[in-house]
């Protein structure tokens, strides 16, 4: 296969990926990202303290994490189907795609978010802040940093899988590889899917790195006490309480 009928495919594989993985991964943090906050503030501990809440939602994870992703797929067919109207194409790939990444976000939302100094909630708290409040001006904005390294890491998860679901037919460099690399014995286009692959990942990757180092930098020089008062400016909730104290 010559390089000018290779381009045409390579081109329509590297946008089938990136819809697939752009739409998964936002699906993904919306989902996860309310999923993972709530393990904590449920734990022990936590500000909705819920022991039962927290074993069920816990255990929902786990088992969501725990099925290979290839057998997702397969058991999520009818779903999908309901869902999309069909089982084959990269809009069918992102039903699988989504609810495979929900839990693995969530996990990583929970570590991050357990990252924070308490002292800031208990400094809220006594302002007068609500649970909300904690969320969305404490616990949210001090782990971004390492929100972004799992938001990074499940856009390279997902890449994966998506590689993965073209073997039934999604479409994007993974179908490539298959129908051509493998079955058609193209082994020229092959590596030239694996170099694409290993770029694209590289160039996230280090987007991630470099946008996550530098909020925590941002953060290291601001120091909690501006970020207190910053949050007593911009909160009515709380600046009143601040006053009186």
């Amino acid at each position: 296969m010559t390089w000018s009928e290779m381009q045409p495919l390579l081109e329509q594989a590297c946008w089938d990926t990136l819809y697939m993985v752009g739409w998964s991964t936002l699906i993904a943090v919306v989902g996860g990202l309310p999923l993972g906050v709530l393990l904590v503030l449920t734990d022990r501990g936590g500000l909705l303290q819920n022991v039962v809440a927290n074993k069920v939602i816990g255990q929902v994870v786990n088992i969501a994490r725990s099925m290979p992703f290839i057998i997702l797929m397969v058991a999520l067919m009818n779903f999908t189907r309901s869902i999309t109207g069909t089982t084959i194409g990269r809009e069918a790939a992102i039903v699988p795609l989504a609810i495979g990444a929900i839990p693995f976000f969530a996990r990583l939302v929970e570590t991050a978010v357990r990252e924070v100094d308490g002292g800031l909630v208990e400094a809220v708290q006594a302002m007068g802040g609500n649970t909300w409040t904690v969320v969305r001006r404490v616990l949210v904005p001090e782990s971004l940093p390492s929100l972004i390294s799992s938001t990074t890491t499940t856009i390279v998860a997902l890449i994966g899988y998506s590689a993965m679901a073209g073997t039934v037919g999604a479409g994007g460099l993974g179908d490539i590889a298959i129908r051509y690399g493998y079955q058609r014995f193209e082994t020229e286009l092959m590596w030239i899917t694996v170099a694409i692959l290993a770029v694209v990942i590289s160039v996230i990757q280090f987007a991630g790195d470099y946008a996550a180092r530098s909020l925590h930098r941002r953060a290291g020089k601001a120091g909690p006490a501006p970020r207190l008062r910053l949050l007593k400016a911009k909160d009515p909730a709380t600046a009143d309480v601040g006053k009186v104290a």
